[in-house]
């Protein structure tokens, strides 16, 4: 059997090979030859598919060579060519070409399999492949009976980059358990009928992403999935990916993932809208850079990881593949290579149900799984933490470990680092006599991992461990794995954390860890981690996290006790300075006497949302600490806070929450074009309204219409507003669209908030209903707020209740209904009430209101009767300026 050519090795020298052999033969044909092949190439298909007429019917040589090559694939087209050459009864070409094509390329791809038949062969090695995965401490388990279902919500508004405006909130989709039918949802046609290409699945780290994405692979394999949708689907790891040695391009990966080398790549890449990539951990490719790592546009062509993978996401390579990409990331537009429009969807976790299921798969033991399960869900911020999958796996590991040995189960965790830290020291712990060799083996483990994250590096060369002298140490074997990869000449062997999370949580510890430098310096150059261009801190964020949780008294005496390991308290103050800088670009709150601005729109700039996205993530951690008196003294750099344009989600408000728990005094909060309604309450809006309006004039309290109302995403916030710790002097609502039950939830907070004495509360939507329940909280005696802004358009009605609590308001002063409308009557009301004698009212803004002129001489009259009484309004006599007093809200 004759051998190919060397030189047509590769895969894409033997495309271009046969390129060259197809349009050789194609020339040799006359004209009448010609037009019979292309008549006969019309019914000749190939796997039931054929080019159409149109295509054909006046192509010469090269567009004929062009059409057969990218229609079946280069070395497919030679033989669709060869066969169609003998049925046009041109067999002296037909004949020439098979010997030419056996001398350049070897034997005929007829003789492989056909796609079709390739495919069986390739699922069954995916069902092989996948059918296990290896947990982190190296143990591996059957998918199918270790993989719990996830909450996943698709299309979540979490993922859009453009918060909505008060009148068009998205209604959110009610997050569904990841089952065979919501995985084939992801892929679901829209509202015109059209088929997404690219889907992002979305999640902080250790959520499920990565397994969600291996069982999505398995089930495809099993024929759960995308039936006559997907022919070839492949997993790949982009990670891994980016630190591959040497250059390679598409068909190769593709070749990598097949049982053999003799797959159909050509085939399989001729029928591109029947594949589908994963790619898992998208968020680490890098940003685009300079021309040289633009994205790839050919299959075939050799490149690195980046310019691959950037062309698959870009849609530059196979744009009508189909795309499951997993990322960290918030928002699809900051991943590399954004051209394209995803389908998003958030994996949310495990739901407490399937809590309780993954503990009686992990331990199998029902009473052991009964007894640790009963101990966490008794321990509330435990098991609030065990919605992530893997801290689930890693407190059912220390558990284990515990009920093994016979200890005490009463070690409680209450922030992600605290369950890390106890994880390591229960891993550590085993042998108490190699303590001092065991720090010093941490010391290394941590700069290893330093190293790896700053220089954007998850994989480690075993010169990397014999430099720092890991290789058989104790920290090496529960901690790093061994992974080969596919080098040039031969397979090279190269180590990696367990998971990427425990290399960032290391990280964050070599900072603590580090012997202190001469005085003056910065600790462990912490500045490093904390500062850095935009793409680098976006790639720290996890890292940063960990730090500062580890930076509270109680994590480092548990530091101290585990690991025998002196901390440095500098760090501390490094990370307290930084924190505190971070207030000289923040906006502050207007200093008395500084005159009122108008409140306009917010500008939609994509700065300013990195700002405040910037702000969330100092907030989580903060939070992360767990520890009041520093986040109280972090917080003073930052008197005004200022979040836009964000959906909340559960643990952002409880981020938010408790650092406003710990503020200081004065401290101001504005929130601006944030979501805060949820499903269930957009399910029942309409019938809840109803009952709030036709209770209006039968119900003396609006408590009553309201006895069981759904939790409002903005609950967390209102409780730690009454907590009397928490110095927040000046809050700020605007274009929130602020549902009946969050109202409810504001109006309790205002009875009880201890600083709470500016309230703005800025084009909300507010219902009627909500308006009354606000005013209610407001007139309540122990009500502290000085300062009130309100501008909400409509609700005419509904001001009355709003103006009568000025009889009762104990310390209100100054208020400002700029942008509401008052109709004649209304503003009869409130001139009757300005002047009851428990009015306490000093200031009043009416600065854009539209007033009749009956109603402008009630006002005189009214300015009359109370001189102590400042009332601003254009047409009023004297055109007085505003009040100092007044709070400028925007």
């Amino acid at each position: 059997m004759a051998q190919p050519d060397a030189s047509c090795s590769s895969v894409e020298s033997r495309a271009a090979a046969s390129r060259e052999l197809l349009l050789a033969a194609l020339e040799d044909l006359s004209q009448e030859q010609l037009k019979r092949f292309r008549h006969k190439l019309r019914d000749a298909p190939l796997e039931g598919r054929s080019i159409p007429w149109g295509r054909l019917e006046r192509a010469d040589a090269v567009d004929l060579a062009e059409q057969l090559t990218q229609f079946y694939g280069p070395e497919p087209a030679l033989d669709v060519a060869r066969k169609t050459l003998k049925r046009a009864d041109i067999r002296d070409v037909a004949a020439r070409l098979k010997e030419q094509r056996l001398q350049r390329l070897g034997p005929s791809s007829s003789a492989l399999l056909s796609v079709s038949e390739y495919k069986k062969k390739y699922q069954e090695h995916v069902l092989q492949q996948h059918a296990k995965v290896k947990e982190r401490n190296a143990r591996s388990v059957k998918i199918n009976k270790r993989f719990t279902k996830l909450l996943i919500a698709p299309e979540s508004a979490a993922l859009k980059s453009e918060a909505p405006g008060p009148e068009e909130e998205p209604q959110p989709e009610r997050a569904r358990r990841s089952d065979t039918h919501t995985f084939n949802s992801l892929f679901r046609r829209d509202e015109e009928g059209q088929r997404p290409l690219t889907v992002v699945l979305q999640g902080p780290a250790g959520i499920g992403k990565t397994m969600a994405a291996k069982k999505i692979m398995y089930d495809w394999a099993s024929g759960k999935l995308y039936h006559g949708q997907v022919d070839f689907a492949f997993f790949v790891p982009c990670r891994e990916m980016l630190e591959r040695p040497g250059t390679w391009s598409l068909a190769d990966l593709i070749l990598d993932q097949c049982p053999d080398r003799s797959a159909p790549v050509q085939q399989m890449l001729a029928q591109a809208d029947r594949l589908l990539f994963i790619l898992d951990g998208a968020d680490e490719l890098p940003a685009p850079g300079p021309a040289g790592a633009t994205p790839c546009a050919d299959p075939f062509e050799a490149a690195g990881g980046a310019r691959v993978l950037g062309g698959l996401l870009s849609k530059t390579l196979l744009p009508r593949a189909r795309l499951l990409v997993t990322t960290r990331t918030a928002a699809p537009g900051r991943l590399p290579g954004h051209q394209f429009s995803p389908q998003c969807a958030e994996v949310r976790g495990f739901s407490d149900k399937d809590k309780k299921k993954y503990f009686y798969k992990f331990f199998q033991d029902a009473r052991r799984a009964e007894r640790a399960y009963r101990f966490v869900k008794e321990n509330e911020t435990l098991f609030a933490l065990c919605f992530v999958p893997f801290v689930c796996w890693i407190v059912c590991t220390v558990l284990h470990q515990q009920l093994e040995l016979g200890l005490d189960l009463s070690r409680t965790s209450k922030t992600t680092t605290s369950v890390y830290l106890l994880f390591i020291a229960s891993v550590l712990s085993s042998d108490p006599a190699a303590g001092h060799r065991m720090q010093g083996e941490l010391r290394k483990l941590c700069h290893l991992a330093r190293e790896g994250v700053l220089g954007r590096r998850g994989q480690f060369a075993e010169k990397d461990l014999e430099r720092l002298e890991l290789l058989g140490s104790q920290v090496q074997t529960p901690f790093l794995k061994k992974v080969e990869l596919p080098g040039v000449l031969a397979t090279e062997v190269a180590y990696q954390f367990i998971d990427h999370s425990f290399q960032e949580f290391f990280a964050a510890l070599s900072y603590l860890l580090e012997d202190e430098g001469p005085s003056g310096a910065p600790a462990g150059g912490v500045r490093e981690l904390l500062q850095g261009d935009a793409e680098l801190r976006c790639h720290l964020v996890l890292t940063r996290r960990f730090l500062f949780g580890l930076l509270s008294a109680e994590r480092m005496r548990d530091i101290e006790g585990h690991f025998g390991c002196v901390v440095s308290e500098r760090v501390k103050q490094d990370v307290l300075k930084w924190v505190q800088d971070q207030g000289q670009g923040h906006p502050r709150v207007a200093p008395e006497g500084a005159k009122e601005t108008k409140c306009e729109e917010p500008e939609e700039e994509e700065e300013e949302g990195e700002e405040f996205d910037q702000l969330l993530e100092l907030l989580y951690c903060l939070y992360e600490t767990q520890e009041d008196a520093f986040v109280r003294q972090a917080l003073r750099g930052l008197p005004e806070l200022a979040l836009e344009r964000l959906r909340f989600s559960r643990m952002d408000m409880a981020a938010l929450s408790y650092c406003m728990r710990c503020c200081p005094e004065g401290q101001a909060l504005r929130l601006v074009s944030c979501g805060l309604a949820t499903a269930q309450e957009k399910k029942k809006k309409k019938s809840l309204v109803k009952r709030l309006q036709n209770s209006l004039s039968g119900s003396t309290s609006s408590q009553a219409t309201m006895r069981k109302p759904q939790t409002s995403p903005l609950r967390p916030l209102c409780e730690a507003m009454t907590d009397q710790h928490c110095g927040l002097k000046s809050l700020t609502l605007s274009h929130c669209k602020l549902s009946d039950s969050v109202c409810l939830d504001l109006s309790e907070a205002l009875r009880a908030a201890p600083s709470l004495t500016e309230l703005c509360l800025l084009q909300n939507g507010l219902s009627n209903g909500g308006l009354r329940v606000l005013s209610e909280g407001l007139a309540w005696p122990q009500c502290r707020v000085q300062k009130l802004r309100m501008e909400q358009p409509g609700l005419q009605e509904a001001l009355q209740y709003l103006v009568g609590m000025l009889r009762q308001s104990p310390a209100l002063t100054t208020l400002d209904l700029s942008g509401c409308q008052l109709s004649g009557p209304m503003v009869t009301y409130l001139c009757a009430v300005l002047q009851y004698p428990g009015c306490h009212l000093q200031a009043l803004s009416l600065t854009s209101v539209e007033l009749s002129e009956q109603s402008l001489e009630e006002l005189r009259a009214v300015r009359t009767a109370k001189p102590g009484l400042v009332i601003t309004h254009p047409a009023l006599d004297g055109h007085p300026e505003p009040p100092n007093e007044f709070c400028s809200a925007l």
